[in-house]
Order: C-alpha cells, then structure tokens, then sequence
C-alpha cells in the first residue's frame, strides 16, 4: 500500500511509485504509434474519412466511462472490504488478549495466544495461496495436523478446544467460556469473509467485455479524430488510453487486495502489529520493530 504526503504539482506529474503508467506503457504507445499511422494515411487519402462522424465515439465514450466506474466500484468495495475484515481480526485478537488475562499461568494462556498469532499468520498465507504450514509453524506446531484442508481453521479448533476444556476445569466460568467462544466465531467469520473476497472473483464475462471495449475504443477513436485534429489525433488518443487502460489496471489491483502489489493491502505490516500486542501482552520485551513503508511501500 502507497503511503505518502500528497505530492506537489511536479510529484504529481512525475511520480511513478504506485502508479500504473509503467505497466500500460507499451500498449498506450502502441495505440499512439496506430493514431499516428491512421493520421499520415489521412493526409494522404482524405476522402476515405470523409464519412466518419466522431458523434458514436462521444456516446460509446460515455458509456464506457460509467460501465468502468461500476467496475472500478466493485473493485474497490472488495480492497476495501478486505482492510475492514483485517481490521476486525485485529479487534478480535486485542479482545482475546484482555478476556484471558484471567487465566493463571503462561502455560494456559501462552499457547491460546501464539495459536491466534499463527492464525493469522496463516490466513494471509492462505490468502495468498502459500504455505499456510510453514507460515503458521514459529506460532503452533503443524505436524500432526499437516493434512487438514484447512490449516487456519484447524488453530482455531484447538482454540476452542483449549476454552472449552479450561471450562470444564471450572478455570473459567460458563460466562466467560461464551464470551471467549463468541471471539473464535468472529475469526471464523474474518476467514470466511476474506476467503469470499479472493476465491471469487468479478464474473469472467463482464471483465471480458470491458477489456474488449476498452480496446476497440482506443483502436478506432483516431479514425474519427483524424480529419478534424489532425497530427493533434496521436496526443488526445495517448491521454485517452492513459486513462481507460489505467482504470482498468487499477480495478485489477484491488480485485484481488491481498497480493504483493504495490496497491495491495498491507499484510505483513497487520501482521506484525498483531505479533507485537500478541508477545507483549505475553511479557516480551525483545519485541519486533514495527514496519515503515520503504521509498513509501507499506506491504
């Protein structure tokens, strides 16, 4: 995730650290290179344009430009969606933390929290489909469980296990085992939530269609810009593709929010914030430094 100071005017101009234009170069150079070619031809043989009308491309324009907005809207509803479900495993965690203060002894208390750390340690993982083993592996011990389809849930499991037989020890009460109970349920819900958002994704079609259109428009717009602009056609067409190539690559980034890309939420930072409280509270000094953006990435 970019964080930075809002740039000034050169920055804005110049700044290319989260921007999308290094991966849409080459085909808004291949559109202009196409605009410039359709301008010579039209300089040479101007009675073949003389028919085109410049006034479907106005309204195609504006119905592409809401048809990507409801795009880039859904899109954005799922980055964000994703921050917020992130958020709330955070909430839960810290609630977790205050709720088990009463439990005596590390050897009660020290497993439950290093699961929960592991938990999400492995969610992410999952989410970003590595290994959720080796993620969950410096918090919980795998090797009996390396089989389970579903790792995360598993620490979960043995989570609740752990509440459900302190309650039955009379550790703690019947009160506080639904309270603590009713916290697993909530990352329960995180994982399902965050699992929804990346295993599915926009329907096939309606991305295939807008990526269509969006080259159809940028390859056809300079036969009808030609004639009346002229060697002004490969500058308009440049600036237009710009943008519907760069709202489409931006509703791409946050599609999937949980990924390495510089537009990505930043996971490793939420995680070791987690780690942080989860060791304190466990009474840790040598804690891990928290993460800072480098040259202004959070990831």
């Amino acid at each position: 995730m970019i964080v930075r100071p809002k740039p000034n005017l050169i920055g804005l101009l110049f700044s290319l650290k989260g921007s999308i234009a290094k991966r849409i170069a080459l085909r808004c150079l291949l559109v202009t290179l196409l605009a410039s070619v359709i301008v010579l031809v039209e300089t040479w043989h101007p009675a073949y344009f003389s028919r085109v009308n410049v006034t479907p491309f106005t309204l195609l324009g504006l119905s592409l430009s809401i048809f990507m907005s409801f795009r880039n809207n859904a899109c954005y509803d799922r980055w964000w969606e994703g921050r917020k479900q992130l958020g709330q495993m955070i909430v839960e965690v810290r609630s977790l933390i205050r709720q088990t203060q009463m439990l005596k002894g590390a050897s009660q208390r020290e497993p439950l929290l290093r699961e929960l750390c592991g938990f999400a340690h492995g969610l992410v993982a999952r989410l970003r489909l590595e290994d959720e083993a080796v993620a969950i592996l410096p918090w919980a011990d795998t090797t009996r469980d390396r089989r389970h389809p579903n790792l995360t849930d598993c620490l979960l499991q043995r989570a609740g296990a752990r509440c459900s037989q302190l309650a039955e020890d009379g550790q703690i009460s019947e009160w506080r085992y639904t309270q603590l109970e009713n916290r697993l349920v909530s990352l329960s819900q995180v994982q399902a939530a965050c699992e929804r958002i990346k295993f599915t994704p926009l329907p096939f079609p309606y991305t295939l269609l807008l990526h269509r259109t969006i080259y159809l428009f940028c390859i056809l717009l300079p036969f009808a810009m030609a004639e009346p602009l002229g060697w002004l056609t490969p500058v308009i067409t440049a600036i237009v593709s710009y943008t519907f190539f760069g709202l489409d690559e931006i509703g791409d980034d946050l599609e999937d929010p949980f990924g390495f890309d510089e537009n990505d939420l930043p996971c490793n930072a939420i995680l070791r914030t987690l780690e942080r409280e989860v060791l304190a509270a466990l009474g840790h000094d040598d804690l891990p430094p928290a993460l800072a953006p480098v040259n202004y990435v959070l990831t």
